[in-house]
């Protein structure tokens, strides 16, 4: 019998219900707990007092109860699944966590200069490179004077699995590939493309990070190479 295939939001439903192909946590990300540090020590950098974060592909709320448990966060969460966004709501529950089931491309439902983070791990790299576009301005718009745009996602420099995915299911949108589990498009940056995609936003880039080439004792691909962005609206803009 052909295994039935899944897409997009029906996927992640499918991934939160019985995590047929992905490990999920209900844990911190330790990416988002580097970001923080790196906030503790650089004191001028420091977001002021119950910070308002916008965490865009939410997922179970993770990241934004350990927020607002560990820095009496106010947070929003977007997230395209519908099981993802009841198990975020459900581990919320007496925090000040408000949840969306819903895409994020398009407009951001926030006031200008009201958030002070905004969190994009591993989620706009599935928007097309317009979309891509709208939501950096978007998350301008939304990010107090001083705010910071914490990013993660894939990196396509010397990742050998990056070439092969480009090879085998590229489309017409340089750098862009069909994923070969989820069906939808998925976006990998070279370095200098991300750095320069957030410049061209007016963001201050801060600080980059990125994972080590990955191989085998074969000499065959490990795991995908990451990069990390702490980018910072500008604290004098208007």
């Amino acid at each position: 019998m052909a295994k039935k295939v899944r897409h997009g939001a029906t996927f992640w439903d499918h991934e939160y219900t019985h995590a047929e192909h992905l490990k999920l946590s209900d844990e911190v990300s330790e990416d988002l707990e580097k970001f923080l540090r790196f906030l503790a020590r650089h004191k001028n950098t420091m977001v002021r007092q119950h910070p308002h974060v916008l965490d865009l592909g939410c997922g179970n709320g993770r990241n934004l109860i350990h927020l607002a448990k560990n820095i009496q966060a106010r947070g929003y969460g977007y997230d395209t699944s519908a099981a993802a966004i009841k198990q975020a709501r459900l581990a919320s529950e007496g925090l000040p966590l408000t949840y969306e089931v819903r895409s994020i491309a398009g407009v951001l439902d926030l006031p200008d200069n009201s958030q002070d983070i905004v969190i994009d791990m591993m989620a706009s790299h599935f928007l097309s490179n317009a979309e891509r576009e709208f939501l950096r301005n978007e998350i301008m718009r939304v990010l107090r004077p001083g705010g910071w745009y914490f990013i993660k996602t894939f990196l396509r420099d010397e990742d050998i699995h990056t070439s092969r995915l480009l090879k085998e299911a590229g489309t017409e949108e340089e750098g862009t590939y069909i994923h070969p589990i989820i069906g939808v498009p998925e976006h990998v940056y070279f370095e200098h493309e991300l750095v320069e995609f957030m410049q061209d936003g007016e963001f201050v880039v801060e600080s980059v990070h990125k994972s080590h080439r990955h191989r085998t004792t074969q000499g065959k691909a490990g795991k995908r190479r990451t990069i990390s962005i702490y980018a910072r609206k500008d604290p004098y803009a208007k």
